[in-house]
């Protein structure tokens, strides 16, 4: 097993996006006083252990389309072929040659693409009054849509076939066939995506507007990279939802690590935080429960939704209040690691049916393997932790990253690529002049907001941007408990969406 050094903000981005999906701040071994050794296999166990692993109920029929493997060379191998998941509902479409419905289309994320259909309900709960086809694609390397099957994660020869602009690729193809087999050459396309999969949805505008006449792009962080967005922003982001919520409580969590380190040291240290943690097996890292802390804290951060959910585990409206509630009440005597766990506790057995925690082992249920690699390679986002977050300090050596990812898959990162690509420096003058038709929707409780797009471009490219939304929250289904401001701007963004069909319509007939 391949052993890393790193500092705590480093390991648990690299191995999940933001949803959940992308980066990976890396810490050298002399920039930081809070460096330590971590097995990679630790860090994806806690991770994978915090989503549920029942597949979900969903409305949709699936399909598999016979994909290419590589959309921009010639070479023989080039036309191999893979099987690409797709989930369509038709239940309210009525497109053919003489009917120009619409077509919704989920650019996929970095998972397994049921998931991500069953948390996503606004295209189908807008779709009866568009009467729209909703299509959800699976992107390449992940789920069912593996181009080398098992293998497919095995080497960075097969994984050199997992890029983003691949995957966009794959979309434009999917789509227009998909059109062809339809009758529906006339119907306009609209594309949507939240987090890995908004950005994908933004830059598809971008690149094929001649296929998807719009796209909302939500919790979308496209300007994550080079300088653009300061790399503390995401740890921030995270400090503050919790500040903002009780001093106290973030008081508690700022100084839990130190405490943690400290049991740790002492004889029996693994043993007695295995039996406070209540782990399954005996601990082996004490890195593994600061880990698990961690990813409790974050994960919760970005999905403080205002109503129940079950997204990433199953959780009460405002989890990040019921978790600083838990520590605030908690007896002036019981420790700041006793309260730390209690809290974090809330986010991995809010059901109340675990009865130990697999800290140290799991596997994944949603076919998250390859957004390592893809950190390694284009989504070079960095992250680092400022002395003001409730995390310990820590700052970003794109050096030692490249090495790690060298020991790991022999390739180099491209830091600079996706701006390269698809843009992001002085990104208001360039979408401004180039750009059309894109909605960057946003909740500031969510830490990846920071990186997004918080503010109108034109008429046409569109920020709307919630105080108390959380990450893609707005492309959930709709409930009876929804806050007034996520209605509005649910409402504001079926109006946008509207006018890009009406003029479309409008377009096709004088054309």
């Amino acid at each position: 097993m391949l052993e890393i050094k790193m500092a705590p903000c480093s390991l648990f981005l690299f191995f999940f996006f933001f949803l959940v999906s992308p980066i990976w701040a890396v810490t050298s071994p002399t920039a930081s006083s809070s460096l330590n050794t971590f097995p990679t296999g630790v860090q994806q166990s806690v991770v994978r252990n915090g989503f549920s692993k029942r597949k979900p109920k969903i409305p949709y029929e699936t399909h598999y389309f016979p994909q290419l493997l590589d959309h921009f060379t010639f070479r023989p191998q080039s036309s191999k072929i893979f099987y690409q998941k797709y989930l369509v509902n038709s239940t309210y479409w009525t497109g053919g040659p003489h009917n120009r419905a619409p077509i919704f289309v989920y650019t996929g994320n970095e998972g397994d693409i049921e998931w991500f259909a069953a948390n996503t309900g606004f295209m189908l709960d807008i779709a009866p009054k568009f009467r729209a086809l909703v299509v959800f694609i699976e992107h390449r390397f992940y789920g069912e849509s593996l181009p080398f099957g098992k293998e497919s994660s095995r080497s960075a020869k097969n994984l050199g076939y997992l890029n983003s602009q691949q995957a966009l690729a794959d979309y434009a193809v999917l789509i227009r066939s998909l059109k062809h087999n339809l009758s529906a050459e006339a119907s306009p396309v609209v594309v949507f995506g939240g987090s890995y999969g908004g950005m994908l949805a933004a830059w598809f505008r971008l690149k094929y507007p001649h296929i998807a006449i719009g796209a909302l792009a939500s919790s979308a962080p496209i300007l994550q990279f080079d300088n653009i967005t300061p790399w503390t922003s995401f740890y921030d982001a995270v400090s503050k939802d919790f500040k903002d919520t009780s001093p106290s409580c973030f008081n508690v969590i700022k100084g839990s690590w130190d405490e943690l380190q400290a049991v740790s040291a002492q004889t029996e240290g693994l043993v007695e935080l295995s039996r406070s943690f209540r782990t399954c097996k005996n601990l082996q890292s004490v890195y593994s429960a600061r880990n698990w802390l961690w990813s409790a804290f974050v994960y919760t951060a970005m999905v403080d939704y205002p109503t129940k959910a079950k997204f990433m585990m199953p959780l009460p409206a405002y989890p990040i209040q019921e978790m600083c509630n838990i520590i605030d009440k908690s007896s002036p005597e019981v420790s700041n690691l006793s309260k730390v766990f209690s809290a974090a506790s809330l986010y991995y057995n809010f059901s109340r049916t675990e009865k130990c925690f697999d800290i140290e082992d799991g596997t994944s249920g949603h076919g998250l393997e390859g957004w390592d690699w893809q950190a390694c390679t284009e989504m070079v986002m960095p992250m680092s932790c400022s002395n003001e977050s409730m995390f310990p300090p820590s700052t970003f050596d794109y050096k030692y990253f490249a090495q790690i990812c060298m020991r790991r898959y022999g390739v180099k990162p491209r830091p600079h690529w996706i701006t390269t690509e698809f843009g992001g420096n002085r990104i208001t003058q360039v979408l401004k002049k180039f750009g059309s038709n894109i909605i960057f929707s946003n909740g500031l409780r969510d830490p990846w907001s920071r990186g997004s797009v918080l503010t109108s471009i034109s008429s046409s490219i569109v920020a709307l941007v919630t105080e108390q939304g959380a990450h893609h929250l707005d492309l959930r289904h709709a409930t009876k408990e929804d806050p007034e401001w996520l209605i509005k701007q649910r409402r504001q963004e079926v109006e946008i969406i509207q006018r890009w069909i009406d003029e479309y319509n409008t377009e096709f007939e004088r054309d």
